[in-house]
């Protein structure tokens, strides 16, 4: 009887369906407000401490952080205790969060590729539970932090989705880095080398999940996600400060956003558990204005310089005031409903390998000239592969790699009519369409999508919602004619 050569076994586990066990509960949420009490606590201190060693300027006064209110655990019927995902979803969904996040100069190895770094991480246990494999735990020795903040934001960005397309079904979904949306409005640090006021606040959601049809309001959700390798006692100081980023951002009037808070426990004996609670509210609406069509979302977004600051009304005989942070009001939503449209098409040209279309998209501050010029394949990601998987052409960048000591082909692209709509190519005068992308990608959400073996590709592929895809497959080697 022939082993099954060490890749294959990889590729095969990949497909697998496994059961991501989740926590979500009522006695959750009192230890996240125990944690923060906690916390609370020992910032006073701490500020108390400085003051008595003469490490304050004069006048500073302790000024509590703010949470998010009105935690709580998320309805039973939209999760239950656990969700079936394949690992290789996972990495399909951290790829594709990873592609603006502009990590390391070889953009195609550092973060276009970085999911690929976890192939082996993750193993099941007797059941079909995740939990970290013998090589993940070593990884975890050496880049315990990395790893689990990328692996945390895999999973959150995975959850997410399951829970946002539970709640609408006839919606797109689209996810994209809070910080390069932001950045359309905002100086958010002083290293934006902006000569604008800076946000002067440091705490934000990392994501932003928009729920969203074409020619209508779209609905966002702040999403802050976190990961550890610790305790459950470290689960609850994270969500105790994902409340406090998740606030940093209000859509609508004050404290009406809707928010998804995650802690993925990432234990070195037990299976993974993610630790998710939310926030519920009537605002997070980006409304449209009367009259206004699906083609009014690809119109340039515009410089705009909304205010700095969230307004918190009157309370009593306290008059308004002004708390540190970011506020999408009425007069933004537009001018963000279009930003988050071409952030959400950036990303899905990054993740396809294309510079140029993704630079034109973005401003100076949201990181255009990162992506700007040709990146040489063997450190950077180039648009030039192409390929029919199940059925359906798909267009984007690839990279051949070494996995146990065999040659693999990873792939990730998009489905060619999307991708057509959002690429521009200035010598041809073409320019991204970004009404067209939504149109297509709306239209995309109804094909089938998850984790198939592709027999005539001879490998495994991850299609998802918004028409993107990750495919690897093993490649004979070298032969010497």
């Amino acid at each position: 009887m022939t082993s099954i050569p060490k890749t294959e076994e990889v590729l095969q586990r990949l497909k697998q369906n496994v059961s991501v066990a989740v926590h979500s509960t009522r006695g959750l949420v009192g230890k996240v407000g125990e944690a923060a009490t906690d916390k609370e606590r020992e910032r006073q201190e701490t500020f108390q401490k400085r003051q008595v060693e003469g490490k304050t300027k004069p006048g500073d006064t302790y000024v509590p952080l703010r949470r998010k209110p009105g935690l709580r655990p998320l309805p039973s019927q939209e999760l239950g205790l656990s969700v079936q995902l394949t690992f290789w979803e996972i990495l399909h969904r951290l790829g594709r969060g990873l592609a603006l996040s502009q990590r390391g100069a070889s953009r195609g190895l550092a973060e276009h590729w970085g999911s690929l770094k976890y192939c082996q991480a993750l193993s099941t246990t007797s059941g079909t539970h995740l939990e970290l494999s013998e090589e993940g735990k070593r990884i975890a020795m050496y880049y315990k932090a990395l790893q689990s903040e990328e692996l945390g934001h895999a999973f959150a960005l995975a959850i997410s989705e399951a829970i946002l397309t539970k709640r609408y079904p006839d919606h797109s979904i689209s996810i994209v880095r809070a910080d390069t949306a932001l950045r359309a409005g905002w100086t958010l640090t002083s290293r934006d080398k902006e000569k604008t006021q800076t946000v002067g606040y440091q705490y934000r959601p990392q994501f932003f999940a928009e729920v969203w049809k074409p020619g209508e309001s779209s609905r966002v959700f702040p999403i802050a996600c976190k990961g550890n390798h610790s305790d459950r006692q470290k689960v609850y100081e994270q969500l105790a400060s994902a409340a406090v980023h998740v606030d940093g951002v209000h859509i609508g009037a004050w404290n009406q956003t809707p928010a998804l808070l995650f802690s993925t426990e990432i234990s070195l004996s037990d299976p993974l558990t993610v630790h998710v609670l939310h926030a519920d509210g009537p605002g997070g609406w980006l409304h449209v204005p009367n009259g206004a069509t699906a083609a009014d979302i690809g119109l340039p977004a515009g410089d705009w310089n909304p205010a700095i600051g969230i307004l918190k009304p009157a309370k009593g005989k306290e008059p308004d005031t002004t708390v540190p942070g970011c506020q999408v009001g009425p007069n933004d939503y537009l001018w963000f409903q279009r930003t988050l449209a071409q952030v959400g098409a950036a990303e899905l040209t990054a993740f396809a390998g294309d510079g140029e279309s993704t630079a034109a998209l973005l401003t100076k501050r949201q990181g255009s000239d990162f992506f700007q010029g040709f990146a040489h394949a063997a450190s950077g990601s180039v648009q030039d592969a192409h390929y029919t998987l199940l059925g359906e052409k798909f267009e984007g960048t690839d990279h051949v790699f070494r996995l146990n000591g065999e040659r693999v082909q990873a792939f990730s692209g998009v489905a060619k009519d999307i991708l057509d709509a959002a690429v521009t190519r200035k010598e041809e005068k073409r320019y991204a369409d970004v009404a067209t992308y939504r149109q297509q990608v709306h239209a995309w959400r109804t094909k089938s999508h998850g984790t198939f073996w592709d027999r005539k590709w001879n490998g495994l592929v991850s299609i998802s919602r918004d028409g993107t895809v990750l495919a690897m497959r093993q490649i004979p080697p070298f032969r010497d004619e």
